[in-house]
């Protein structure tokens, strides 16, 4: 029963990661190439999960199938095999996935937890069953005596602990992930520092304008003042020109009003010498000249 769980175990992992593969095949076949798109594609969020996974399995082959390769141990974490499958589901079955960090939360929990435990614990007790522990506390405590016997042991051992083909193809393929990784990483700083020097333009070109529209404003003020200055003297000429004539009409009106009273004393006058030089008897004669203004006034009202 135990051989039979450490198959299941090994098969399970190996079986996971080609279903990932497959599922990454497919969505990376509906993407645009254009990484630019692919941003605002209904499939990125998809892709961000699966390649998160992609992570998280390949931390986990780091880890674990080393000792698997070596027969001292199978892939221990099942519940991770079950989580990934729930994820890569999830991921298939769904138009619009949540984010990548709330769907791989309890993955990455249980991931770390069993990474942990796996290097605390169970390691060092795989390491002394390593082949190679032997040759190091040999080599440590007292140098052996060349013959055949023990050059052949040293060659069996360097054979055993050598890494076999597939480790050798797990990592040239960690190495290109990497590698792809680090080419998309370069590419979007080159797009922000792209960004950043085009702000930066705008900023000085918002600066300039800004200078500009400062200097139009000094100017028109400038003008504001001098039209405001014009203003105050051109009213200030208006209020002086026109007391003056003020002034003449009142001169030329009293002159008016003097002269009509001379006249009138003067004519008053006369009649009253007249009266006094004639006597009684023209006193209808001084009714005649009663009578003239009013003839006169009729004779103005005709007029």
């Amino acid at each position: 029963m135990d051989m039979i769980n450490q198959r299941m175990l090994n098969q399970g992992f190996l079986k996971v990661e080609r279903y990932h593969s497959l599922c990454q095949r497919q969505v990376k076949a509906q993407l645009p190439r254009r990484e630019s798109e692919r941003r605002n594609h209904s499939l990125a969020r998809h892709a961000d999960i699966l390649a998160a996974v992609e992570t998280r399995l390949s931390l986990l082959n780091m880890t674990f199938m080393k000792y698997v390769d070596s027969s001292l141990c199978c892939f221990i974490p099942g519940k991770v095999i079950d989580e990934i499958y729930r994820v890569l589901r999830y991921v298939n079955s769904t138009r619009a996935p949540q984010r990548a960090h709330e769907v791989l939360q309890e993955l990455r929990d249980i991931s770390s937890m069993a990474m942990e435990y796996f290097d605390e614990k169970i390691v060092p007790i795989l390491k002394k069953r390593l082949p190679g522990a032997d040759l190091s506390g040999r080599l440590i405590g007292s140098a052996p005596v060349a013959g055949p016997s023990t050059s052949l042991t040293t060659m069996s051992l360097l054979a055993k602990n050598t890494p076999s083909r597939s480790e050798m193809t797990k990592v040239q393929q960690q190495v290109k992930v990497n590698g792809a990784s680090m080419t998309v990483l370069r590419r979007e700083n080159q797009e922000v520092r792209v960004k950043q020097l085009e702000q930066q333009k705008q900023l000085q070109d918002q600066e300039q304008k800004l200078l500009e529209q400062t200097q139009v404003i000094g100017e028109q003020n400038a003008r504001l003042a001098e039209l405001e200055h014009k203003l105050r003297e051109l009213m200030d000429s208006a209020v002086g020109g026109g007391a003056r004539p003020a002034v003449a009409a009142s001169t030329t009106a009293a002159s008016s009003t003097t002269g009509s009273s001379a006249v009138a004393t003067t004519s008053s006058a006369a009649v009253a010498t007249a009266t006094s030089a004639v006597g009684s008897p023209p006193l209808k004669r001084t009714r005649k000249s009663s009578d003239l203004p009013r003839q006169s006034k009729r004779l103005r009202s005709k007029k």
